[in-house]
């Protein structure tokens, strides 16, 4: 699902080239798939908890594939297919919105213990990344054939995620039939008001993340082709440096945390810290060799923080409630997927030094959101409690 995504970033430029429209155009073909699947995951997250992952997953995925034959056909056979590519993309949206965002739920109704739950959630989110790694590459390396055959890989990848999802996970059922929709309801707020503080907070700090890693992306593909003159595959390897950082730190980050609720969240804001601290480095010199290397401490500060945040979230909330509850915290990531490419591309329109800026002002404020509003008490029999 991040491959779906992800390698279309590297590619935007010459799509705006092909298509011949403006560089905010271009950014809302990652935005209109996260804006659907923004309004969307929530309702994906609910049927999750009522019918099933895997009666919303196989659908998804298949949707998802559909939206990427209408984009890949577009771009093939029609003179002016920039509608009609958006188009495309809303169906990704709303498949993508009932597939990866399920997973974390998931991994939390697959293991009782809390530390298989945080490993788990850290090979996931090192997958998620991985994704991000290999997207750059892979969508350079099939837009040097043909600038829209990213379009056409989607539904490739569709199929074998409905595969492996049909023949390899073993899904455990979840007993919500007892429980009327009006329970349900009741259940989700009253866990709404008693864990509020510390839900917003993580929800606001993962919409953040996701901002400045899409905005930096973004950003990153259009310095590398515009002033460094850095195209093709060439240019996807260096969009990759960092997201491999990013992947190694998220793996780390898993194993090492278990149940250690208060170390997670040092490292959380560690994270963030790392992250600020290297855009106001990038401010002072932001030479080609220091932009990569910053780049890099700024993906590991990311790739700390994520699975803390995944299982603090996860591990807090009661299995049957969990679908729901973390689908808002995945429909906050997406917020931050679809702001970022226009809003560094507004940004980068005034002054390319307003991007570090705003990216090290708001690591900052997610830094201050996790000392305040953050607390985790350590489990205590069989319930974890948040200040």
């Amino acid at each position: 699902m991040t491959l779906g995504n992800s390698m279309l970033i590297p590619v935007l430029p010459l799509i705006e080239k092909k298509l011949r429209i403006s560089s905010f155009q271009v950014s809302l073909i990652i935005t209109v798939y996260s804006i659907v699947a923004i309004a969307l995951i929530p309702i994906a997250g609910y049927l999750s908890d009522r019918l099933g992952r895997r009666v919303i997953m196989i659908p998804c995925l298949v949707l998802a594939g559909i939206g990427g034959v209408v984009s890949g056909w577009a771009s093939w056979q029609m003179d002016d297919p920039f509608h009609m590519i958006l188009v495309g993309r809303v169906l990704q949206g709303i498949g993508s919105a009932g597939a990866a965002p399920v997973v974390i739920p998931l991994i939390g109704d697959m293991f009782s213990d809390d530390k298989e739950i945080t490993a788990g959630l850290g090979t996931i989110e090192t997958s998620n990344t991985v994704g991000k790694v290999l997207s750059p590459i892979i969508g350079a390396l099939l837009a040097s054939f043909i600038w829209f055959l990213p379009f056409w890989f989607i539904p490739f990848f569709s199929l074998i995620s409905v595969l492996l999802v049909i023949f390899l996970v073993k899904i455990p059922d979840i007993d919500n039939e007892k429980q009327s929709v009006t329970e349900f309801t009741k259940c989700v707020k009253d866990t709404f008001k008693a864990n509020g503080k510390w839900l917003y907070a993580i929800f606001v700090i993962g919409c953040i993340i996701m901002f400045v890693l899409f905005g930096v992306l973004f950003y990153l593909s259009d310095t590398l082709e515009t002033y460094h003159h850095i195209k093709g595959v060439k240019k996807g390897f260096f969009l990759a440096i960092p997201l491999l950082f990013l992947s190694i730190s998220s793996f780390v980050s898993g194993k090492k945390m278990g149940q250690k609720k208060k170390l997670m969240k040092l490292v959380i804001a560690g994270g963030m810290g790392l992250l600020a601290l290297s855009f106001v480095a990038l401010r002072l010199q932001h030479s080609f060799l220091f932009l990569l290397l910053f780049l890099v401490f700024s993906g590991i500060g990311i790739g700390m923080a994520l699975p803390c945040l995944d299982a603090l979230i996860t591990e807090g909330i009661d299995k049957g409630e969990r679908g729901t509850i973390t689908s808002f915290y995945s429909a906050m990531r997406f917020i931050g997927v679809a702001a970022g490419p226009p809003v560094y591309a507004s940004v980068m329109s005034v002054s390319h030094h307003l991007v570090f800026y705003l990216s090290g002002g708001i690591s900052l404020f997610a830094l201050l959101i996790v000392i305040v509003f953050v607390k985790p008490e350590e489990k205590k029999e069989s319930t974890i409690k948040y200040a």
